[in-house]
């Protein structure tokens, strides 16, 4: 059964509404905006019933606050309002209520409203679960597309978007770069991440396999796979761009190695003058190629890798995220 949340702050509607709904929906009833709002930190409804004018909190600072919490943020919501005006309408719906319900509620009327919104909602998880099914396999895809080119790779570019993830999510904790970083675009620059090496299907066979150190030449020629796959990248972008995570894959193929100082390439980026997505990335990418097994040397430890992030804080790596890579390194550690 669907889980209804009826917020009213009076009782005799509150009771009205659950009768309504018994025969057909598990539901629960709460007498305030502050009630909702914990009840669905800890459990998601998956319709709310929102009364306008409650005292203290009414419909439209509840729904505002309802709609930050992540689990949230798509469930549909109706007010029950007893203002029949036009006015009250485009509020409600600017607020984000997918409609609105005069009270006392018909049943009739308020069971067809709901059975339309929940479906709609059903309807719409499964298109983004497909979606996000699809995009998974694209990624998969083209990371097998870069091990096939590059055999030093192994899972890298899979390790990295975790590594990336705990990363970002450490620093949306300690509130660093909060104009920059959200729950939201970390979980999009995440999705874009695995596409960073994409550039190497442009380099040679050759130079990529090669089972010892590159020649100056040759790493020159390497040097070239992060203009490669921003190009190829942003050409795909254009043409899909509501598409947002192609746009933090095509920046973070551009910008994966630059350095916090500017003597990274291929721009030779200063400061924050390199985007954060590439300034996270730049960490977490060295951090794992440290990691891995490579033809010309075996796999470092935690220890020696950490060491190498370390001594490139503020040179190689913003210091502000080195620090924070360093005080999750227990838990980086234990990724491997």
């Amino acid at each position: 059964m669907k889980l209804i949340l009826v917020v009213d702050d009076n009782v005799a509607s509150l009771k009205q509404i659950g009768a309504l709904l018994a025969d057909h929906y598990d539901f629960s009833l709460t007498k305030s905006g502050s009630e909702a709002i914990a009840f669905c930190e800890r459990e998601v409804p998956d319709l709310v019933l929102l009364d306008v004018n409650m005292p203290e909190m009414d419909g439209f600072e509840t729904i505002a606050r309802l709609k930050k919490i992540p689990s949230m943020a798509r469930v549909p919501i109706i007010f029950l309002t007893g203002n029949i005006n036009s006015e009250t309408e485009i509020l409600a719906l600017e607020a984000g209520a997918v409609d609105y319900i005069t009270k006392p509620a018909e049943k009739d009327i308020l069971r067809h409203r709901m059975e339309l919104h929940l479906e709609l909602h059903e309807y719409q998880t499964d298109l983004e679960n497909t979606r996000k099914e699809l995009q998974n396999g694209i990624v998969a895809s083209f990371a097998d597309l870069v091990e096939c080119k590059d055999c030093n790779t192994g899972n890298h570019v899979f390790r990295t978007s975790k590594l990336f993830e705990l990363l970002g999510n450490e620093l949306i904790k300690t509130g660093e770069f909060s104009g920059e970083l959200s729950a939201e675009n970390l979980e999009i620059m995440v999705q874009g991440a695995p596409f960073h090496d994409i550039g190497k299907i442009g380099i040679s066979d050759v130079i990529l396999q090669k089972p010892s150190s590159l020649t100056p030449d040759e790493f020159e020629v390497v040097k070239k796979h992060p203009v490669i796959g921003a190009k190829v990248l942003e050409n795909i972008y254009k043409r899909t761009p509501d598409q947002d995570y192609l746009k933090y894959a095509y920046l973070m193929a551009g910008g994966h190695h630059e350095r916090y100082d500017g003597s990274g390439y291929p721009d030779g980026l200063v400061g924050t003058n390199t985007p954060l997505c590439c300034r996270l990335l730049s960490v977490v990418n060295v951090y794992d190629a440290c990691r891995g097994h490579r033809l010309y040397r075996p796999a470092m430890d935690h220890q020696t890798a950490m060491a190498i992030i370390l001594e490139g804080r503020g040179t190689k790596f913003d210091p502000t995220i080195t620090d924070v890579f360093r005080s999750i390194s227990r838990l980086i550690s234990g990724l491997y």
